[in-house]
């Protein structure tokens, strides 16, 4: 559903003025302040900690100022705590910020208000911030409503967000932008020579989908997404335990999450070429569900055992990135809820993100610190390559060993990439735990504003 963006352009709105100070910036301050004022900060021990803020009233006992405390430097979370925490009304920042500092801090105060409501009614009214000075408006929309999509996408139930709503959803944004679509379903991915996506899917009700989007652009670098979308994981045969299954809505957060760095990529008009490919299953038991040690063949012509069902999402992956590969792409990315050793090594707030290009990657580190949007490098460790190896085909889906398992789903997934030198694969949990100030419990958009930033500076340098 869609959100509104609680941002005033018009500069000149009546509002109440935010001041932000840091515990080191704090004394200098108070020491210019009237006596009164020092005595109520100090009876409610306001200093300035990042997180903080205080109401300065006015003597008729409305609103004079707020103060809040943050840490330098400014990020996108920065004054995300106070949406939440302010009366109704209109604010603005004093001060002067740059560019990116005011886009972030405005995005950020964004995206504290966004709620899902699809299924529950909320009367909720959150505070508007005017756009502070320098803050580019059309990115900053931008961002939050596709971060916002990306969130309802992945927090819409299974029964709703099924294969065929997820498909849906994709052509339906494409058209609005003219992209060029190809949506191939059901027996027709056989047809089309894609059998590991319609063996995965094949079990379900409503059938397996390929949807491949494609916005042409001449003389322009092409950037190729892929995005896993299992719209629900059961597990397989390889049947989860209740707890493991309770959150597989999730599953399909890679290709949502793809949908929306496209969706910024477009309408922010990036010079790039962009094709978008989201292989999109339910992973469901039923007679004809793919059992343990089927062999399977794949796009690229090879065998694969299926050592446990449950390891679905490299599958249908396989077979994508092998068709994004082939038309050799100058950058190529693949979103995925992949493992969950990647959560094991980084927790479940750090996408795991695995490349062979090192200049790519020493990029994408720096502009993930500047951004404040976490990814962090894993190896494709060649020497644990053996470990796919197996006796009755090409390649096995899962590894007798338990240990690093992120590593070797992703050099899994590098066996399918063979032309494209510049590839960066994510392993994300797509799902905040708990309540953090801008990132409320439920689906996550994660990594997609640096992986932004990456493509801008490194093949969009006309923007």
């Amino acid at each position: 559903m869609p959100h509104t963006h609680p941002i005033i352009i018009k500069s000149k709105t009546p509002s109440h003025p935010i001041c932000l100070l840091t515990e080191k910036t704090f004394p200098a301050w108070l020491k210019k302040q009237p006596t009164e004022l020092k005595k109520w900060l100090a009876i409610n021990n306001f200093t300035a900690k990042a997180g903080s803020y205080i109401v300065l009233p006015t003597l008729d006992g409305g609103i004079d100022k707020i103060l809040s405390g943050v840490e330098f430097p400014l990020n996108i979370w920065s004054i995300a705590h106070l949406p939440n925490k302010l009366p109704e009304g209109n604010y603005h920042l004093e001060g002067n910020f740059k560019e990116d500092e005011a886009s972030n801090l405005a995005l950020g105060w964004s995206l504290a208000t966004y709620e899902f409501s699809t299924y529950k009614k909320s009367s909720k009214k959150f505070p508007q911030l005017v756009a502070p000075k320098n803050c580019n408006i059309p990115l900053t929309k931008s961002f939050f409503e596709a971060i916002c999509w990306a969130r309802d996408l992945i927090n819409t139930p299974a029964n709703d967000m099924n294969s065929e709503s997820l498909s849906a959803e994709a052509v339906t944004w494409a058209k609005k932008h003219k992209g060029k679509i190809s949506v191939i379903k059901g027996e027709e991915l056989l047809k089309e020579n894609y059998p590991m996506i319609y063996t995965v899917g094949k079990a379900a009700s409503i059938p397996p989908h390929l949807v491949d989007i494609n916005f042409l652009r001449k003389n322009a670098p092409k950037i190729t997404l892929v995005g896993k979308g299992v719209t629900f994981d059961s597990g397989g045969l390889d049947i989860k335990t209740g707890s493991g299954m309770k959150l597989m809505k999730k599953d399909m957060g890679g290709a949502a999450n793809v949908l929306a760095l496209a969706r910024v990529i477009i309408e922010t008009g990036l010079p790039v070429q962009l094709r978008i490919l989201l292989p999109i299953v339910e992973n469901a038991v039923s007679g004809n569900a793919m059992r343990p040690l089927d062999i399977v063949p794949t796009r690229k012509g090879i065998n694969v055992e299926i050592g446990n069902t449950d390891a679905e999402g490299r599958l249908i992956l396989c077979d994508a990135l092998f068709e994004a590969d082939s038309d050799k792409p100058d950058l190529l990315i693949d979103c995925a809820t992949l493992t969950g050793a990647a959560r094991v090594a980084l927790g479940t707030e750090i996408p795991a993100f695995f490349t062979s290009d090192n200049k790519l990657a020493n990029k994408l580190a720096e502009i993930s610190e500047r951004e404040s949007d976490p990814l962090w490098r894993l190896p494709l460790w060649k020497d644990y390559r053996s470990q796919l190896d197996t006796a009755n085909a090409d390649l096995s889906n899962d590894p007798d060993s338990s240990y690093g398992g992120a590593i070797t789903a992703a050099l899994y997934l590098q066996e399918f990439v063979i032309n494209t030198s510049s590839w960066i694969h994510i392993d994300m949990m797509a799902w905040n735990l708990q309540n953090k100030a801008g990132r409320p419990h439920g689906g996550e958009a994660m990594g997609i504003r640096a992986l932004y930033k990456l493509i801008k500076e490194n093949y969009g340098s006309s923007c």
